[in-house]
């Protein structure tokens, strides 16, 4: 399954569909077949998936650090990011902010 989110302020933005989910639960959207960020809901979508990146990319440099005290490798991460993953989003958020512009999926 895939995430279509859809803004009359941009373009579409596709996600499969645990990125989707993923970003969703993180600020705070039940990730069902539909729904809708109203612009008053986007300035704290925005903080809650970039407070999501930082603690992510703490964890992670915290296990690189902990591994290398210890003289061992560091352990395997994702390939991509949740900053690379929710990028997009967020400056989708950001312009349908900007634009007073809704932002639907499953519609």
């Amino acid at each position: 399954m895939l995430f279509k989110f859809k803004s009359k302020a941009t373009g579409d933005l596709i996600m499969l569909e645990p990125n989707g989910r993923r970003v969703l639960d993180i600020i705070g959207k039940s990730p069902e077949t539909s729904g809708i960020i109203e612009p008053l809901q986007m300035a704290r979508a925005i903080q809650a998936l970039e407070l999501a990146i930082r603690t992510e990319e703490a964890a992670r440099n915290a296990a690189v650090e902990s591994a290398r005290s210890r003289g061992d490798d560091p352990p395997a991460g994702e390939v991509v990011s949740l900053r690379q993953r929710a990028t997009p989003f967020i400056e989708m958020l950001r312009r349908c902010e900007k634009a007073e512009a809704p932002i639907v999926w499953g519609v």
